[in-house]
């Protein structure tokens, strides 16, 4: 794409730039149009996302714990939860700052984070009745991303990207999966075909990390994540072209939470630096789905579970339209077409 806009029915700039929404508008001055964070604009918009609209009153739903819901069920909670609070405050882009994020992120990390591996469990660490065997993939890169998005300081952050680097895999369905303890208790994460969510949230996690601050671990486990998604053509199954792995994933939304789609794959994707032929389908794919105004539908939602519901299911989505944008603007850049 020369002009990565000549394939938009129209352009939606104008409208992801409302003052409506100043979480999209942020991020649209930002990633859209380039504009460096010092510029006034951006700053007050910035500051705008903690006053205005849905984060300040996720964050007052807050409970005195640093918690959402009831401190046990930060995982179970769904989607009402810390954990889940966590991730769309991270999208949103909250001030990492804040003192009640700081709260909610160190509660994770004292409550969920299993000490022996450092990964992020459901259950919560061994002394809450988890530990190593709970670990889920999913959840400890949707944990890292949180954390690194909000800047959050602390060793074990580290711990939590080695676990990745250490034990997430990219089996295609071609060998049996390895035995041991890690294992053994999630047939659905780590079977003969690992969990292409789970792949996605791990890759979507190190992709925050920035290039020079990768270690030869981290740069190895981006590579294998990404080829795995490129065998799959973004969305198909590896050893059957012609099917869709998931037909949800062609169903776009947000945020995406634990589940993912074909929008959320390639903005990781291309984030990473990549384009290939092989992503030209999904590309397609989503330039297929814009309206005759240059926007994009929300298909999906989990509102009514959320402690404040996002958008509007079926109507014109100034997410998913940034996040189409986005992936459109970073394949121009990579010299897609």
């Amino acid at each position: 794409m020369s002009d990565w806009k000549s394939v938009l029915n129209a352009d939606p700039t104008d409208w992801l730039l409302g003052r409506d929404n100043p979480s999209v508008r942020y991020f649209t001055l930002v990633d859209i149009l380039g504009m460096p964070e010092g510029n006034p604009d951006v700053c007050q918009t910035k500051r705008a996302i903690m006053q205005e609209g849905v984060v300040p009153r996720i964050l007052a739903k807050q409970w005195e714990e640093g918690t959402w819901e009831k401190p046990e069920r930060f995982y179970t909670g769904k989607y009402r939860s810390t954990v889940w609070q966590l991730i769309i405050l991270a999208e949103l882009g909250a001030d990492g700052h804040d003192e009640r994020i700081q709260r909610a992120c160190g509660f994770m990390l004292e409550t969920s984070q299993d000490r022996s591996t450092g990964g992020f469990s459901m259950r919560g660490s061994l002394r809450n009745g988890g530990g190593p065997a709970a670990v889920i993939p999913c959840l400890t890169g949707n944990m890292v991303w949180s954390l690194l998005r909000f800047g959050y300081q602390d060793p074990r952050v580290e711990r939590a990207i080695e676990w990745i680097t250490t034990y997430q895999r990219f089996d295609d369905g071609e060998s049996k999966p390895p035995a041991g303890w890690i294992y053994e208790k999630w047939e659905m994460c780590w079977g003969r075909h690992v969990c292409s969510m789970g792949v996605i949230k791990v890759l979507k996690a190190l992709a925050e990390i920035p290039p020079d601050k990768r270690s030869p671990e981290v740069t190895a486990t981006i590579e294998n994540g990404a080829e795995y998604f490129l065998r799959h053509h973004v969305h198909k199954r590896s050893h059957a072209l012609d099917k869709v792995s998931k037909p949800g994933w062609r169903r776009f939304g947000f945020p995406r939470m634990y589940q993912t789609d074909v929008v959320e794959i390639l903005r990781v994707l291309t984030q990473l630096g990549y384009y290939d032929p092989h992503m030209q389908e999904a590309i397609d794919l989503v330039i297929s789905k814009q309206d005759e105004q240059g926007r994009w539908i929300m298909n999906d939602t989990f509102n009514g579970s959320f402690q404040v519901d996002i958008e509007a299911k079926g109507q014109p989505s100034k997410w998913v339209t940034l996040n189409a944008l986005r992936v459109l603007k970073r394949v121009d850049e990579l010299g897609g077409g």
